[in-house]
C-alpha cells in the first residue's frame, strides 16, 4: 500500500473527521445540550458508559459530548434493524460511529441469544475501544428508569478492568420522540457521573440495582 506523501491523512479520514464533526454541530444546534461531568474525561482509556434510553439521539448526544480524541474511540452499542433502514444511517453508524450492530430480532429467536449479544460487545471492545450502552435494553418515557437487563452485569464480568461510567440524558425524548421522524429543537442535559465497577463476588441482582441507582441519583 502506498503510504500518502507528506504525512497527510488518508482520504477516508478526513471524510469520517467531518462527517463526525458535522454530526456534533447539528446534535448541540438540536438540542441546546447541557454537559457536566463529575470526573474528568480527559485519557482516551477504555469506559463503558451506560445511560437511561428514551430516544434513538441518545448515543449521538453521548457521543458528541466526548472530547474528539475520546469519541474517536468510543463505539455505541445498536439495534442493526433501525440503523441499517436507509443509505444515510447505515453510513453513520457504520463510518463514523464505527457501531457495534446487534441484530436483536435474530437473537432474540434463538438460544443463547443474549450471551451472543455480550459476546459482540466484549469484540467490540478489544484492546483499546469504549462503548456506549443502554442497560433497560428499550426505550423508556424518559421520565423514569426502567429495569435493567443483564447484559452490562455479563459484559462487565467478562471486562473487570473496564470502568463503567453512568450517563444520566434529561430532554432527548422530546427531541425525538417515539413515533417521529425529525427532530425538533429542544433543550437536554447530560451528566456523566462518577465510575464504578463490578465488586469482587457482586451478585447480578445486586449490580444491576446499585447500577441502576448510580444513575438515578445524577
Amino acid at each position: 500500500m502506498n503510504r500518502p506523501r507528506g504525512g497527510a491523512a488518508p482520504a477516508w479520514k478526513l471524510r469520517r473527521r467531518l462527517a463526525a464533526w458535522l454530526i456534533v454541530l447539528v446534535a448541540r444546534a438540536i438540542t441546546k445540550k447541557s454537559v457536566r461531568f463529575l470526573e474528568r474525561i480527559d485519557e482516551a482509556r477504555q469506559r463503558i458508559y451506560f445511560a437511561n434510553h428514551s430516544s434513538h439521539l441518545d448515543f449521538i448526544l453521548i457521543w458528541s459530548s466526548l472530547p474528539r480524541h475520546v469519541r474517536e474511540r468510543t463505539r455505541p452499542v445498536a439495534g442493526r434493524d433501525y440503523w441499517e433502514r436507509s443509505r444515510f444511517r447505515r453510513y453513520y453508524v457504520q463510518r463514523v460511529f464505527d457501531a457495534v450492530l446487534i441484530d436483536r430480532a435474530q437473537l432474540a429467536e434463538r438460544n443463547g441469544g443474549a450471551r451472543e449479544a455480550v459476546e459482540q460487545m466484549v469484540e467490540g471492545l478489544g484492546s483499546e475501544y469504549s462503548l456506549i450502552l443502554f442497560p433497560e435494553g428499550t426505550r423508556g418515557s424518559g421520565e423514569s428508569i426502567g429495569q435493567f437487563r443483564s447484559g452490562l452485569y455479563y459484559l462487565s464480568r467478562e471486562r473487570p478492568d473496564v470502568d463503567l461510567v453512568p450517563v444520566r440524558i434529561s430532554g432527548a425524548h422530546k427531541v425525538l420522540p417515539k413515533g417521529r421522524h425529525l427532530p425538533r429543537p429542544q433543550e437536554s442535559d447530560l451528566i456523566f457521573g462518577t465510575p464504578m465497577r463490578l465488586e469482587d463476588g457482586e451478585t447480578r441482582a445486586a449490580f444491576s440495582a446499585r447500577a441502576r441507582a448510580a444513575l438515578s441519583a445524577l
